[in-house]
């Protein structure tokens, strides 16, 4: 499971672990480790926003909260989310919307896909006040990673690659240890925020398997990738709309 977990860090993120076909294998096997490479990751982003906000408007900290993501994140999951919006929004046969998932230029639908994503994100990050915001990215990262899990757990492959690898290996005991992993780590970040957060993620992952299968017929790893981006900004979202209504701290 160590060995997995190493894995996942250089499976998810730009941290220099190095990874091999021995360690993919690892972790699809312990698919569930995903919320704890989230929790690092979310726990180094937190740091980061706490460090910008101390002496800078919530503009810039926003911009370098984000960018701050895509260093340590990569680039890999936002360029699934765009195939993806190429995908879902060409006209016609279930065939040629997979013909333009797979087609490696940008098109208009993944370009808008990424300006929405974005823009939102800094709107969000923007408006979070500065006690929750650090917390917030930490719960959001692990949200999204185990949004990872849901889409690969309730998807059929459509075909090779390492999503096929994901969605095959992963079954609904992995996605209910994931689950639990997650609901603790959000109830300690933000307690029952946390919950909502993560509640609220969970079913746009689930809507993001329904829109695969409407516009697919199945799942790649675009999917997998498109989880990550989309349910990261929903749970940012989520904290951010509930912030003001429920208690976000255990003490």
């Amino acid at each position: 499971m160590f060995f997995a977990l190493k894995s996942g860090f250089g499976w998810l993120s730009t941290i220099p672990v190095g990874i091999s076909m021995e360690g993919v294998e690892a972790l699809m096997k312990h698919v569930y480790v995903f919320p704890l490479v989230g929790l690092v990751l979310g726990a180094i982003l937190g740091a980061v926003a706490y460090i910008a906000a101390l002496a800078l408007p919530a503009n810039l900290v926003a911009i370098i909260v984000i960018i701050a993501i895509y260093k340590l994140c990569g680039i890999n999951h936002i360029d699934g989310l765009a195939d993806f919006g190429d995908g879902v929004i060409a006209h016609g046969t279930l065939e040629r919307k997979v013909q333009a998932m797979k087609d490696v230029s940008l098109g208009t639908g993944g370009a808008i896909f990424i300006a929405v994503l974005l823009l939102a994100t800094f709107a969000i990050i923007t408006d979070t006040a500065k006690g929750l915001l650090p917390l917030a990215l930490l719960a959001a990262e692990v949200c999204a990673k185990e949004a990872m899990i849901t889409f690969a757990a309730f998807s059929r492959s459509l075909q090779k690659g390492f999503g096929q690898i994901m969605i095959e290996r992963t079954g609904g005991m992995q996605f209910l240890i994931g689950l639990a992993i997650s609901a603790i780590i959000c109830a300690a970040a933000l307690g029952p925020l946390g919950l909502v957060a993560l509640g609220i993620s969970q079913l746009a992952a689930l809507y993001m398997v329904l829109v695969a299968k409407r516009n697919f017929g199945g799942a790649t790893g675009d999917g997998i990738g498109a989880s990550n981006e989309i349910c990261r900004l929903v749970a940012l979202a989520a904290a951010l709309a509930f912030g003001g209504v429920l208690p976000w701290t255990l003490w």
